[in-house]
């Protein structure tokens, strides 16, 4: 299996029971995620050699968030020991027409005032296969921008292939920063991932896409993912579509070119949905597998719409599915009868 590295900012995650408002709860249920985090668990699931980098405080809320990743096999050698706080973000889950909300409390966390010298990009890259980070690392701070920029030219230099997920949060930061911030970024990255809203935000590409009333039919993508591709040499362009019905029930499938071909994934109707939290992640995390894995970049893209078709039954930010699960999803399937 592969070596592959994710780096950003891993998380504790507080969320309401049993889809209580934040004014109703007395107590939260706890676990840990974050977008790099969760990929890199995804990835050591299927088997890999998945290495996570951040910057974690040495307390005991940052040794828990060390272990969550251990738990699942995430190799944490690469993770640097300081600072003063692990981010939060709170999550109040939404049902039917009420939607899920998130409220960050992550501002001076650990990784977003971390320093070059907390990291050895030469020594992380070295023997690896792919790198992986999305737009919201960069997103944490001016000095995050930069360490990612240089984890990209350390890649590049030891022939790592790079992939982004354009991820735009914009209780992070606003479109015109990140288009700032990420287009030079850009020329580093191999496989781009990312939705409608991302490629409009991050990259400043617009879809012809109504994804709002449920309009995600794949020509609409077809003319911006040509103008990526060749704006920005990428090997693969990939993007997601999801179809909001209501928070308990969506639509879900992927589109990918790869300068010849594009290629729309089978249809997933996901309903009920347990927690959608951490469904692109484990998308980026299926994709990586599955261009690894597959001679084809059909089967690769199927791959990552089944697995994260599935996290979405998945409480949690981790997508906690095996290869084997994913397949059989993959192949058709869908019946959720037991199994004995």
């Amino acid at each position: 299996m592969s070596k592959i590295v994710t780096m950003g900012e891993i998380m504790l995650r507080l969320s309401s029971p049993e889809h209580q408002r934040f004014v109703q709860s007395e107590s939260f249920d706890v676990c840990y995620g974050g977008g790099e985090a969760n990929v890199a668990v995804s990835l050591a699931n299927y088997g890999h050699e998945a290495y996570f980098v951040t910057k974690l405080p040495k307390h005991e809320i940052g040794q828990s968030a060390v272990n969550a990743l251990r738990k699942y096999g995430v190799h944490t050698d690469f993770i640097a020991r300081g600072g003063d706080r692990v981010g939060i973000y709170f999550l109040e889950s939404g049902v039917s027409m009420r939607p899920s909300k998130v409220i960050y409390d992550r501002a001076h966390s650990a990784i977003s005032e971390a320093k070059e010298e907390d990291f050895d990009f030469d020594a992380i890259m070295e023997g690896k296969d792919w790198f992986h980070f999305s737009g919201i690392t960069p997103a944490l701070s001016d000095s995050m921008a930069k360490l990612t920029e240089k984890a990209l030219i350390a890649a590049k230099k030891h022939n790592v292939t790079v992939s982004c997920d354009l991820n735009f949060r914009k209780k992070l930061w606003t479109s015109e920063k990140a288009i700032s911030v990420m287009r030079p970024l850009m020329k580093y990255v191999d496989v781009c991932i990312g939705n409608e809203e991302d490629a409009e935000l991050c990259l400043g590409f617009k879809p012809e896409a109504d994804v709002t009333h449920g309009k995600t039919d794949s020509s609409g993508y077809e003319n911006i993912f040509r103008q990526m591709k060749e704006t920005f040499g990428f090997k693969y362009v990939v993007s997601t579509l999801r179809e909001s019905l209501s928070a308990s029930h969506n639509g879900w499938k992927a589109l990918i070119y790869d300068g010849k071909e594009f290629y729309e994934s089978k249809h997933y109707d996901i309903m009920p949905i347990v927690d959608r939290v951490g469904g692109g992640d484990s998308f980026a995390g299926g994709l990586i597998h599955g261009l690894l894995t597959y001679s084809s970049m059909k089967d690769a893209l199927e791959f990552a719409v089944s697995a994260s078709a599935l996290k979405h039954t998945i409480p949690g930010d981790f997508n906690l599915e095996s290869k084997e699960e994913v397949e059989t999803l993959m192949n058709g399937d869908a019946s959720g009868r037991v199994q004995r």
